[in-house]
């Protein structure tokens, strides 16, 4: 595909795979326990990579429409602050609803995500740093007090095909994906290879295939390929698709268009 784009630069080892496959259907879902200890990790991963940016890397231009690296940094930033305590998270979420239609935005928290970057535009990147240093842990920390009765409730209202779900499925990973996807963005803005093991990074993308392919009724075999892949298979026969996990996951989060299998979404 001559519009696809390059992200061979993203990781290291991209000639890697798996050479086994696995049912999709056989995944593990990542628990409240793991997201806590994945949490961790990501969060010293999007740190690590903040320290790493040199001058120019931080206005390059990103994926996602409006933002350069900064300002994407700055959302990642403020969304901790948010999560820390619930009275910052609605003010964000009220201040955001009329730049919702300033911004030809559809959804509430394309409005929040704006307010995080625009009270953070005056602040020096050393001090965006320091207060994701300062507040991802506690964001951490704030979200494993979510009650169970209340992160039980089917508060949230996805974009399709996700729909309808409970707190936790934003308390326990959606808001570790939403930090992950912005690292992989930042790597491919910046032409830095983004740090990736299968451990952490591949277990984070085998829990995002499930969910994917829980979404729709089709059979295919989906190879992987990099430190974060794996070979995954759902039915028989059906399509077979390899490519690069973070192109895969490039498209799944709709910063590219893909095709036969890959025109099934989902958002990060």
């Amino acid at each position: 595909n001559p519009d696809a784009k390059d992200t061979s630069h993203l990781e290291e080892g991209t000639k890697m795979t798996t050479e086994t496959s696995v049912d999709v259907t056989r995944i593990p879902r990542i628990t409240h326990d793991e997201a806590t200890a994945i949490t961790a990790v990501e969060n010293r991963k999007f740190g690590e990579q903040l320290r790493s940016l040199g001058p120019d890397d931080w206005i390059a231009s990103t994926d996602c429409e409006r933002w350069d690296v900064r300002a994407m940094a700055a959302h990642v930033v403020g969304g901790a602050a948010g999560q820390i305590s619930p009275r910052e998270f609605v003010r964000q979420v009220r201040t955001g609803r009329p730049i919702v239609r300033e911004i030809g935005a559809k959804h509430w928290w394309d409005g929040m995500n704006e307010v995080q970057v625009r009270e953070r535009s005056d602040v020096s990147t050393d001090e965006l740093i320091a207060e994701w240093d300062t507040n991802s842990e506690k964001a951490r920390i704030a979200r494993n007090k979510l009650p169970k009765p209340i992160g039980r409730l089917p508060l949230l209202n996805l974009p399709e095909p996700v729909g309808r779900q409970p707190l936790t499925y934003l308390f326990d990973m959606g808001f570790t994906r939403d930090v992950w996807a912005h690292r992989m963005d930042i790597a491919a803005a910046t032409g830095h290879p983004m740090d990736l093991d299968a451990t952490h990074d591949g277990r984070i993308v085998a829990d995002i295939v499930a969910e994917w392919a829980g979404y729709f009724d089709e059979p295919f075999t989906l190879e992987l390929t990099g430190p974060a892949g794996g070979t995954f298979t759902s039915g028989s026969g059906g399509e077979t698709v390899r490519i690069d996990a973070l192109e895969f996951m490039m498209i799944l989060a709709e910063r590219t268009e893909g095709t036969g299998l890959l025109q099934h979404t989902l958002p990060l």
